[in-house]
């Protein structure tokens, strides 16, 4: 039965990664929009975060260490020097990018990546200076490391980054695999969010301040492999997007000092079969998921639209899906789910969706050839 499963995998992965792209000249008709998809730039080895510059023009990583700027014409930048050291095994290697909410004035660029330590690896959240002329990064240093270090292993580093209201830094941490109950020690930063000023310091109001054994950097806990934070731009809440085992894919609504759960419940099961902690589904103290899929959707990044060029998904949370391949729509009002569509299923792998400063959605997929798709209204 293992070989199996595992041979279905195989085939899952495959088939995902052959799956044939939208043509340009389609139009995709969802619930409240029509849309067609263009290859805004190609040729990014395994694109994985992004973020737009005030001027237009896109900052995204490249999984295997690499940095480029992607023009507001879709041409791409060589690699931009000064980039971080990165694990680049695994699941690791250069993972999110953000800007500092006061860019226009600091040009700091804040970089989530693995990194070696300890004779193993760890998530580690790096500072830059965007140099002025934008083609490489300066003053690059480490703030903070999600430690302690695990020598095995090169998965879950978690690794999304968003800025709240307050200007306070959110960083997602993953449990490292192979010792689930990490999620839950409250000494240890893996799988975590953490809520930090920023230059790495535990940020002030912080709920484990000041609690012996605790960590005070930790916002909220028991987090699986969070691969997607989004501030809810109506609420001001922030939004965790958590992939799941075999099942038991979760969106959060995350509190101060809240429990999530993992390892102790899901509701998915392990990737044997095998029933994960306690074997239900919830408890009493843990947090309860906003949603949750079984069968799984493997969400990574996600994002809320907010511009006006499709009226009808305004306000929506997209969700980058990775298998099944596709586009995961939210339908939310105020900090509730009131409905789901897919879009594009069974397309091509997803990385992270995020809206551009023309209102439109940006998709960036997750391949050797990879590309930064735009979703434009079809007339």
């Amino acid at each position: 039965m293992a070989g199996a499963r595992s041979l279905a995998l195989l085939l899952g992965w495959g088939l995902a990664a052959c799956a044939a792209p939208v043509a340009s000249q389609e139009v995709v008709r969802s619930e409240r929009a029509a849309f067609r998809v263009r290859d805004f730039a190609t040729g990014l080895d395994r694109p994985w975060g992004a973020a737009f510059l005030p001027d237009g023009r896109l900052l995204v990583t490249e999984r295997p260490g690499r940095l480029r700027i992607v023009g507001r014409d879709g041409a791409v930048s060589p690699p931009l020097p000064g980039v971080p050291e990165v694990v680049a095994a695994g699941q690791g290697g250069l993972l999110d990018v953000a800007l500092a909410p006061d860019f226009a004035a600091t040009r700091e660029v804040y970089l989530c990546h693995s990194a070696p330590a300890g004779g193993g690896a760890l998530t580690r959240l790096s500072r830059a200076t965007l140099s002025a002329d934008a083609t490489r990064l300066e003053g690059t240093r480490a703030l903070l490391d999600a430690a302690p270090a695990q020598s095995s292993g090169r998965n879950h580093f978690g690794c999304r980054i968003a800025f709240g209201r307050d200007g306070k830094l959110f960083l997602s941490t993953g449990d490292r695999y192979n010792d689930k109950e990490r999620a839950q020690r409250l000494g240890d930063l893996a799988g975590k969010v953490l809520r930090l000023e920023r230059d790495g310091r535990p940020a002030e109001g912080n709920p484990f301040l000041g609690r012996t054994g605790a960590r005070p950097e930790i916002f909220s806990y028991g987090h699986r492999n969070p691969q997607g934070l989004a501030v809810n731009p109506a609420t001001g809440s922030l939004i965790e997007i958590e992939f799941g085992a075999r099942g038991g894919d979760e969106v959060n609504l995350l509190r101060a000092g809240a429990n999530y759960g993992w390892p102790l419940v899901s509701y998915g099961t392990d990737y044997d079969g095998s029933a994960i902690g306690t074997g239900k589904a919830s408890a009493p103290g843990i947090e309860e998921p906003l949603r949750h899929w079984t069968p799984a959707v493997s969400p990574s990044g996600g994002n809320f639209l907010t511009g006006d060029a499709f009226p009808g998904w305004k306000g929506n949370l997209f969700l980058a899906a990775l298998r099944p391949p596709g586009l995961v729509r939210l339908t939310m009002e105020g900090d509730r789910i009131l409905g789901e569509e897919r879009l594009l299923w069974g397309r091509t792998r997803f990385r992270q969706v995020l809206g551009g400063p023309d209102g439109l959605l940006y998709v960036l997929t997750d391949e050797d050839r990879g590309r930064v798709l735009r979703l434009e209204p079809a007339e």
